[in-house]
């Protein structure tokens, strides 16, 4: 291979955010790295407490300059928590409390943890308006439903992040919250004019721009007046066009993970790398999916379109600028932490977040309405909702609280509901439940066993839209530890 060669595929793999399978880095990782690899995305997988991660984040850097970068958004949506739920109850709790210093802190303290294992951008925060309450995969992701609400918090979101040098990656641009459709599965599409696209969805994004974000991260969505039928992360007009040109935004562009059925199911995953580069992209999320024969794959196919003309190398000049000036940026000593030496925050991956604020913005979200008995004997039965992809398989549900009650985990459609009122008889009963307003046989089966137990206490999880008429209703905006910890504590009170 020629110097020429080495060159150009070097630029191409400094394009690539690769995933990896277990909690040390694979010999390939390493080796790519050394070679010029953009980064890396962990996972859930990847974890398993604070100090393996920054014993793996310290390896990759002996090999290289590498993105280090995750999804922590706290709320559902976790990978350093993954295994046991997040100190932090997400942003539509935050949203619900409103109030942005609190926001700027509970960022921060993420930040700080982040920073504490070696990460260096996090993929947050969700800078969505989540009008479509049916929404499959943003729902409590997102701060809200009013889009001055959610600029407001995504500003605060950013500055919180990165004031310990800790990147924001502001998402999903340009805009995930109005659809019906979730993208790991197919093209979902943002039927709107250009006018109220400036007016509610680009609203986070101006503001999150205006604040510095260094990054912001693409949406696998059509918006037909602006890109056709193309998804946002292939298309010119939106991050070209409308992201750079009309927004002013110079930062890193980095793509949702292109291992998703929108992108693979359409164009493929080298062909719509290529097509991502070409619309504007600095750095290609490929998710968790691809292996190293997709990685070499894609490389390939990126030096063999800079030959053919179809993808000009002024455009991986231009994106490998941009990530320098990222990693630059990150590479600089932030303000004081605040962490201790091993790497944690003194609470742990299992306590309440850095210095308690996950668990402070947990108890000022949740909302109850009614009055809470005194629990006798109590069994809870935890309705079973599927997770989405974007969250992935991350414990929910009041059981850590409640260690004397019984829980029940059961899927509504095969609830034997007479052996449950049966069980019941004489005790106090909790229903929890996730998303309820998604689910129509969740639906059923609370109002079920409310017909029977109208004393029933109703603890939803997920977003408060279906409110039934039970004796006690608590909501907490999300899923996470925090929240069930903040609706058992006004349980037993």
């Amino acid at each position: 291979m020629s110097q020429s060669d080495r060159g150009l595929r070097r630029l191409a793999a400094g394009t690539l955010l690769v995933a990896f399978q277990g909690t040390t880095a694979p010999d390939w990782v390493l080796r790519e790295l050394e070679h010029g690899l953009g980064g890396v995305t962990l996972f859930g997988f990847n974890v398993a407490e604070p100090g393996q991660v920054l014993a793996l984040t310290t390896a990759l850097r002996g090999a290289g300059e590498p993105v280090i970068s995750l999804d922590e958004e706290g709320g559902d949506v976790t990978r350093l928590a993954y295994h046991v739920g997040s100190p932090y109850p997400g942003n539509a709790a935050l949203g619900a409390v409103d109030d942005v210093e609190l926001t700027r802190r509970v960022y921060r303290a993420i930040g700080c943890e982040l920073a504490a294992c070696g990460i260096n951008l996090d993929m947050a925060p969700s800078a969505d308006v989540n009008t479509e309450a049916d929404n499959p995969v943003i729902g409590t992701r997102s701060f809200g439903t009013d889009p001055e609400l959610v600029a407001r918090h995504t500003v605060a979101a950013v500055e919180g992040l990165q004031s310990v040098h800790v990147a924001a990656c502001v998402k999903h641009f340009p805009g995930h919250g109005a659809t019906r459709v979730d993208s790991h599965v197919a093209v979902p599409v943002v039927d709107v004019g250009l006018d109220m696209l400036r007016e509610r969805e680009l609203a986070p994004f101006r503001a999150a721009i205006g604040a510095g974000a260094k990054s912001v991260m693409t949406a696998h969505v059509a918006v037909p007046v602006l890109t056709g039928r193309t998804p946002a992360t292939l298309s010119g007009a939106a991050l070209t066009g409308l992201l750079r040109g009309e927004l002013g935004y110079d930062g890193v562009v980095v793509t949702d993970a292109l291992d998703m059925h929108a992108i693979t199911k359409s164009v493929g995953l080298a062909g719509g790398a290529v097509l991502s580069l070409a619309a504007g992209s600095d750095l290609l999320c490929l998710g968790p999916l691809p292996t190293y024969d997709d990685v070499r794959a894609i490389i390939a196919e990126i030096v063999s379109a800079v030959r053919e003309g179809r993808l000009p190398e002024s455009r991986l000049e231009e994106a490998a600028a941009r990530v320098a000036a990222l990693r630059s940026w990150t590479a600089t000593p932030g303000q004081e932490t605040g962490l201790n030496g091993s790497g944690l925050n003194g609470s742990g991956q299992n306590g309440a977040g850095q210095n308690g604020v996950g668990l402070h913005a947990a108890r000022r979200a949740v909302r109850l309405t009614g009055s809470a008995a005194p629990l006798v004997e109590p069994l809870v039965i935890e309705v079973d909702t599927p997770p989405t992809i974007a969250v992935g398989d991350v414990p929910w549900g009041v059981g850590p609280w409640l260690p004397d009650a019984e829980i029940v985990r059961v899927k509504p459609a095969a609830a034997d509901v007479q052996g449950l009122l049966a069980k019941a008889g004489g005790r106090s009963l909790v229903v929890v439940v996730k998303d309820a307003h998604r689910h129509d046989e969740s639906r059923a089966l609370v109002s079920e066993l409310l017909a029977a137990r109208p004393d029933t206490t109703v603890i939803e999880m997920g977003l408060p839209v279906w409110r039934p008429d039970a004796a006690t209703y608590i909501a907490t905006y999300g899923a996470a530890r925090a929240n069930a910890q903040a609706a058992v504590e006004l349980l037993t009170a």
